[in-house]
């Protein structure tokens, strides 16, 4: 999904698989100051991408870019036989020479290192607050768990909370958590956690997880993600009495099509 300055784009498909775009629709779109927000459903996305902003340079248009899903970002490294991929999607954002490229919840600092004059919006820290009211959650009584060292970071500069931190080995051939171990102490039992992160995919980490926190005394536990994919519902978060509740964003989420799901809209954020 494409919009431009808040209008999504039509784009029509040929059957050999080629895409069809609306040029007039853009110009009458167009303004001093343009805006593009970019939602990831498929590969063929990043090609229509390249076509609209192509079309843009042409009608001497300059336009930013609000990424809503970085795609490939959680290939950020080369580890056993997986290639860097982040690194060749990042050079062909950069060939498209946006003013300016806004990055919602990266996966980690190596996307903004990557991608030129890039900055990030994290809204599971903008919502965290109305999480809180809405969980009942006691910042004095009560637990953050980050799931593992990354999230610890890239959720730094939340203070005034309790937090916990997960331990967590992978095994990067299948993608599986080995295992995973939960960093600090508790002062009783029954207190509430939310879980912090970035990406939910089938939710075996957070899964993992809550058993943990379960078997330190949690009597709640809830999941804040800034993104949340469709195999949740493939997954057992949804099915198990372990989690609670899910809030997320439509940054890959259409709508939330179970009643666990609590969905933010980012345009209206």
């Amino acid at each position: 999904m494409i919009r431009l300055n808040g209008t999504e784009l039509a784009f029509n498909v040929f059957p050999n698989g080629e895409t069809l775009v609306n040029g007039e629709q853009i110009r009458q779109l167009l303004q001093e100051h343009n805006e593009l927000h970019f939602k990831y459903e498929s590969d063929s996305d990043l090609i229509k991408l390249m076509l609209v902003k192509s079309y843009l340079d042409d009608q001497l248009a300059t336009a930013s870019l609000i990424i809503y899903y970085m795609p490939y970002s959680r290939m950020d490294r080369v580890e056993g036989t997986s290639v860097f991929t982040l690194k060749y999607v990042a050079n062909f954002i950069n060939s498209l020479q946006f003013n300016k490229v806004t990055i919602i919840e990266p996966h980690s600092d190596v996307t903004l290192a990557l991608v030129n004059r890039s900055e990030a919006r994290y809204p599971s820290i903008e919502l965290l607050n109305e999480v809180i009211r809405e969980t009942g959650f006691n910042p004095e009584e009560d637990y953050l768990f980050f799931p593992d060292a990354g999230a610890q970071k890239r959720y730094s500069k939340v203070s005034g909370y309790q937090h916990l931190v997960g331990f967590k080995v992978r095994d990067f051939q299948t993608g599986r958590i080995a295992s995973l171990d939960v960093v600090g102490s508790v002062a009783r039992q029954g207190f509430k956690v939310i879980i912090v992160d970035d990406l939910c995919s089938y939710g075996g980490t957070f899964m993992l997880s809550a058993e943990r926190l379960k078997e330190l005394g949690a009597a709640e536990i809830y999941l804040l993600v800034g993104h949340c994919e469709e195999s949740i519902y493939e997954g057992k978060i949804l099915t198990s009495e372990l989690i609670n509740r899910v809030f997320t964003t439509n940054s890959i989420l259409g709508e939330a099509a179970h009643k666990r799901i609590h969905l933010f809209d980012l345009g209206g954020m």
